[in-house]
């Protein structure tokens, strides 16, 4: 997905504020008023890059003074002290908005980072890997174009965007028949037409779902060799049904998954446990300075 420059505003304001970047008080007292610095982001560890887009809304914000210039692309991969930005201007204004800066670029870039070792263990399988909702509160859209920039594929945004009747809807509605009945008599009933999908647990489910002709079916903590079966009387049948697997999927498993052939695999790793990629804002006191700081 893109992100709009709205939602990158609104995420980084609520960030700044939360900082109290308008009273930092650290930096006031200590920084002189009229130093002019440089300053470069660099990446500690290898990853693939992504929130630069937000790095730039941050001292924007802070000060539209202070000039950013991205040394790579969101989505780029990195090594290890490879330059991400750099970054002139006020000294103060930039070592307020480090920190901000920084937490949105390795939180995104460690999204960015996981995505693309699950892309890369799904290897040549014609199979997207799907993110979820499971990302940080506020963060959705952050988190999933982050999911985009690894080379993942974003899922549903939010509750309006399609059916995904889950277990706790199955229980209620009393099974996945009924329950698909009631959602398309109350789509009929409002006019409207979405995709629906249905979470199953097991073969009977299954069965039922590829009977309701849905537009997909998300299998939930299935054993290969279920999943394969289901697969088969997918294909069998000739139904244009679409298969997700889900439920607890690693790095490790993701390629036997793939090989059942489902087409698309949900990781909800991907924005719940990201490990944030190492980065660091070293800051420069003057062009003729040779001893950088580590702001952190």
């Amino acid at each position: 997905m893109q992100l709009t420059t709205e939602t990158v505003r609104t995420a980084v304001a609520a960030a700044l504020d939360e900082d109290q970047a308008a009273d930092d008080v650290t930096t006031r007292w200590s920084v002189p008023e009229a130093l002019e610095v440089e300053a470069t982001m660099i990446a500690k560890q290898a990853g693939r890059v992504a929130g630069l887009t937000a790095v730039q809304e941050v001292y924007a914000a802070v000060d539209p003074t202070v000039t950013v210039r991205p040394a790579v692309a969101d989505g780029d991969p990195v090594v290890p002290g490879q330059p991400l930005a750099w970054i002139s201007g006020s000294a103060r204004s930039i070592i307020t908005g480090e920190r901000v800066a920084l937490n949105f670029a390795q939180r995104m870039s460690g999204i960015a980072t996981l995505t693309s070792a699950f892309v890369a263990a799904i290897g040549t399988h014609p199979v997207a890997l799907l993110d979820t909702r499971k990302t940080a509160p506020g963060l959705r859209a952050m988190d999933k174009y982050a999911v985009s920039c690894g080379g993942g594929t974003n899922h549903r945004l939010d509750l309006s965007a399609m059916v995904l009747l889950k277990e706790n809807h199955l229980a209620a509605a009393g099974g996945v028949l009924p329950a698909v009945r009631r959602v398309r008599d109350g789509m009929a009933a409002e006019g409207n037409d979405i995709a629906i999908e249905v979470e199953v647990t097991t073969a009977e489910e299954a069965r039922d779902a590829l009977d309701c002709r849905v537009e997909w079916i998300l299998l939930d903590n299935m054993p290969v060799d279920l999943m394969a079966r289901i697969v088969e009387w997918r294909n069998t049948s000739g139904s244009a049904t679409r298969l997700e697997a889900s439920g607890n999927i690693s790095v490790d498993t993701i390629a036997d998954v793939a090989a059942t052939g489902v087409d698309a695999i949900s990781v909800g790793a991907l924005t719940h446990s990201p490990t944030a990629l190492d980065i660091s804002l070293l800051v420069t006191r003057n062009h003729a300075s040779s001893s950088p700081v580590i702001a952190s």
